[in-house]
């Protein structure tokens, strides 16, 4: 005999009532067929409930929100509505409202108002009886783009309103409408088309630009800066650095560069200031040793390369300059990087001392075997290199 005492759940089981259990001898055909479309439900319900969560996440992801957008037009509250309350049959009005990120005021302020009719009001005028009225918006609509005003900019085209009596709301108003609507103010100037390329010289001391800067230094004074540089190369022939506008230094410069040439005479383009115009640099000329050709006097345009070379010069070398030996000393320095270390995009590759020399024909080809190397490495490292996503579960064998 056992003892309960030592066992209670036996007590538990002895003394409870047996249920009753009812058992079908045959299938009926009808609970068969039931099962069958419960199954059936439950897997479109998961399809559906994961498809759900997929929308959901690429809602909130991509930024979709109805809490930014404004309806102007009565059609869309309506379809939104009508939409919502579809839902509501099977799901929370909290959770839908959620989803579509659409706050509960609005909705049931959408709910309670009566609908609005005007289609171009962003806000009911009942919520808001402070914004423009339609006339007063239509006749900001003529004033930006009639002919009448196209003179007028557009914050002094807000007074002017003022001042007709028309419409009295603040310039930032105007641009606001201007900006939502995008009205387009009647410019009439056409402008010219711009040149696409400019000079280009087909071989090394053919065609020169010369021109002169002026460089503040620290303590308020000025430093004025020549450069003469090649127009198929963009080599720096000459350079120089002096503390006072001396017209005359250009025709040194000019000798100095045409001093070593031998062969056709180049052509010196340069603008028509004192400093490239003077009796010295006409001495030069009238020697025979250059041509000169005056920029936007004698020619359309110069596109002129010292121009480029003054802004890559100052913006990105020139910063701390206290004395003039300082500038000189970095002057210096970047002529010697540009002419020899730095290559130069329009020659795919070579720098301008191997373009004004013609030594550098074999870099771009070597440039592209280099190209062609580095992607290949490039290719085989990035295939031998693996995350723990990306290897395979392996088994270890105990």
């Amino acid at each position: 005999m056992i003892a309960l005492d030592f066992y209670p759940e036996l007590r538990g089981w002895l003394s409870a009532r047996r249920a009753q259990v009812v058992t079908l001898d045959v299938a009926d055909q009808d609970h068969l067929r039931l099962q069958h479309e419960l199954l059936a439900q439950r897997r479109r319900a998961d399809r559906l409930r994961a498809l759900l969560r997929l929308m959901v996440v690429l809602w909130k992801v991509s930024g979709f929100s109805l809490s930014g957008l404004r309806f102007s037009d009565q059609a869309s509250r309506v379809r939104l509505l009508a939409a919502i309350d579809r839902a509501h049959a099977v799901l929370p009005l909290r959770a839908i409202l959620r989803i579509i990120g659409l706050s509960q005021s609005r909705y049931h302020a959408w709910k309670r108002d009566p609908p609005c009719r005007l289609d171009d009001a962003v806000i009911c005028p009942r919520s808001a009886p402070h914004q423009l009225t339609p006339g007063e918006g239509t006749a900001i609509k003529e004033m930006v783009t009639s002919e009448q005003y196209r003179h007028v900019p557009t914050a002094t085209l807000a007074r002017l309103a003022q001042r007709l009596g028309k419409v009295f709301a603040s310039p930032t108003t105007w641009y606001r409408l201007v900006r939502r609507f995008r009205w387009r103010r009647p410019r009439k100037r056409v402008h010219p088309a711009g040149p696409k390329v400019g000079i280009r010289a087909s071989r090394p001391d053919q065609i020169w630009h010369i021109d002169t800067t002026v460089i503040r230094l620290l303590d308020g004074s000025r430093a004025y800066l020549r450069a003469l540089i090649d127009n198929f190369s963009r080599r720096i022939l000459a350079w120089q650095v002096s503390t006072t506008f001396d017209p005359g230094g250009t025709a040194v410069l000019l000798h100095q560069a045409v001093s070593g040439l031998s062969g056709d005479k180049p052509t010196l383009l340069a603008d028509a200031g004192v400093e490239n115009c003077n009796g010295a640099v006409d001495q030069l000329i009238d020697s025979g040793l250059l041509k000169r050709i005056v920029a936007m006097t004698e020619i359309s345009f110069s596109n002129s390369l010292i121009e480029s070379w003054w802004r890559a010069l100052k913006h990105q070398w020139l910063y701390t300059l206290d004395t003039v030996a300082t500038l000189e000393k970095l002057v210096s320095f970047y002529v010697t990087e540009h002419n020899t270390r730095l290559p130069h995009s329009a020659f795919r590759g070579q720098t301008p001392d191997e373009m004004y020399f013609g030594t550098g024909e074999h870099v771009p080809g070597e440039l592209e075997v280099a190209r062609q190397a580095a992607r290949r490495a490039r290719l085989e490292t990035n295939r031998k290199i693996s995350c723990p996503q990306c290897e395979p579960l392996t088994v270890v064998a105990n």
